[in-house]
């Protein structure tokens, strides 16, 4: 394996640090319309990148929502072609008072670049880019064919590049994609995500009244549509966290025994997981599965936010007219959204209070997601990351999403490596997120040594 790449690296670190550190002052807020503008300048910041790495065929894609960028390099015949895949959009910040520094004024301390999407995922989705200027500036070429394809709308369903994927299969034709979107197990510790959680993500709205009404002439008798909502929300799980709703377990496939039994050999332990990751007085969850099956292996149900009637200073005693509830299904194998839809709008139905009418809106879906951890592309960068942090590859899945994953499996028919370089406690989606600097070095690194590795089969 080459270790002129590395050397590249390491002698321009401070450029690759500065570069980064631009592209993450664009608050490129997908959820937000105020922020299209800075989404679209992100896109550039995108194209603009992967055309000084020197891809071709660079194009920002106009589409529904926000652009996809794509951008290939296809002079190596008869090597295998990667799809390299990222997103360049993130998480609003709030709340804002818990940063300690402007979450798009990236602030480098203690090791790590502390912003908005550090992690997640334009730090991560990065390292491809650099890879690629890597290798053909020491080599003057590149030992894959690559195709980059970067979404602007992961962060709020993806369904843009659902629809491109779907409608452009000659175009993204490959035999691998590339994924960094996920942690390590540990830090110095080379891990693979074989496996990731579908989600339904919903909006639920509660209507009683027609209008807000004085809660002294209407209380005791108009319904109000927030107190609705918890009552329903409070009959979806018990309190041992078991979802209520029928028929939700009904497909649920059960990790294999042997995937089990090497979750058991992994460094966990459920003290430091409480303590240095979750922050709260205890761990809740289905009895009977230890934790790692419960976040990898089993179906949740979350309520992401309650809104409606009055919140601010001072008093104000009103009945709301409206209410909503943003709420969230994670699935696991064999699980299909579009079963598990109809069960959830039964359920809401059947028990929503009188008075009360409830709309389901659903905003996205996606299935779960398995990769067979033999295919020869996965087998290749286990090894590449091995021999790049000297440790075996340990292959775990991952609680979250990446819906496009199973799109690629669907409409391509490849795998998904997905090799991530954040950590645990790098705080996506909350205050403070954070990528290790060493690791996005390392990234680069590894990356283009799984370039080489793969060209070389």
């Amino acid at each position: 394996m080459s270790r002129a790449t590395d050397t590249f690296v390491e002698q321009n670190q401070t450029r690759l640090l500065e570069e980064l550190q631009d592209f993450l002052r664009i608050p490129s807020i997908s959820t937000l319309p105020e922020h299209k503008p800075d989404v679209e300048r992100a896109a550039r910041f995108v194209a603009d990148s992967l055309s000084r790495a020197g891809l071709e065929h660079v194009e920002i894609i106009p589409t529904a929502g926000n652009p996809l960028v794509y951008g290939d390099w296809l002079h190596a015949p008869g090597k295998p072609t990667v799809l390299c895949y990222g997103h360049y959009d993130v998480q609003p910040p709030d709340p804002l008072e818990l940063w300690r520094n402007p979450p798009f004024e990236p602030t480098v301390r203690d090791g790590n670049i502390y912003a908005r999407g550090s992690a997640d995922d334009k730090g991560q989705m990065y390292m491809h880019v650099k890879a690629v200027e890597a290798l053909r500036a020491v080599n003057g070429t590149l030992p894959v064919n690559l195709k980059f394809l970067i979404e602007g709308e992961e962060e709020v369903g993806g369904a843009s590049i659902s629809k491109y994927v779907a409608g452009n299969r000659a175009k993204l034709k490959a035999d691998v994609a590339l994924v960094s979107d996920t942690p390590l197990y540990a830090e110095g510790l080379p891990t693979l995500c074989i496996g990731l959680r579908g989600l339904i993500y919903m909006e639920l709205e509660a209507t009683g009244p027609s209008r807000d009404l004085h809660s002294g002439l209407y209380g005791g008798a108009s319904p109000n549509p927030v107190f609705g909502l918890i009552e329903l929300l409070a009959k979806c799980k018990d309190s041992s966290g078991r979802i209520l709703v029928p028929g939700i377990y009904d497909d649920v496939a059960p990790p294999a025994p042997a995937e089990k039994e090497s979750w058991q050999r992994l460094p966990f332990r459920e003290a430091d997981f409480l303590a240095d990751e979750v922050g709260a007085s205890a761990l809740t969850g289905e009895p009977g599965f230890p934790v790692l099956e419960r976040i990898w292996a089993r179906p949740t149900f979350e309520v992401h936010g309650i809104a409606g009637g009055f919140t601010g200073a001072g008093a104000k005693t009103v009945i709301p007219s409206k209410a909503t509830a943003k709420v969230s299904f994670r699935l696991v194998p064999n699980q299909d959204p579009q079963k598990i839809i109809p069960l959830f709008r039964d359920f809401v139905t059947r028990h929503a209070p009188a008075g009360v009418r409830m709309e389901l809106r659903v905003l996205s879906a996606a299935p779960a997601v398995m990769v067979n951890p033999d295919h020869p592309a996965i087998q290749t960068a286990a090894r590449a990351f091995s021999d790049m942090l000297g440790k075996p590859t340990v292959f775990i899945r991952n609680g979250a999403s990446i819906p496009v994953v199973g799109d690629f499996a669907t409409h391509l028919g490849i795998p998904s490596v997905l090799m991530g370089f954040g950590l645990p406690d790098d705080g996506l989606h909350s205050p403070n997120e954070k990528y290790n600097l060493q690791n996005y070095y390392r990234g680069i690194m590894t990356i283009a040594h799984f370039f080489e590795e793969l060209g070389a089969r």
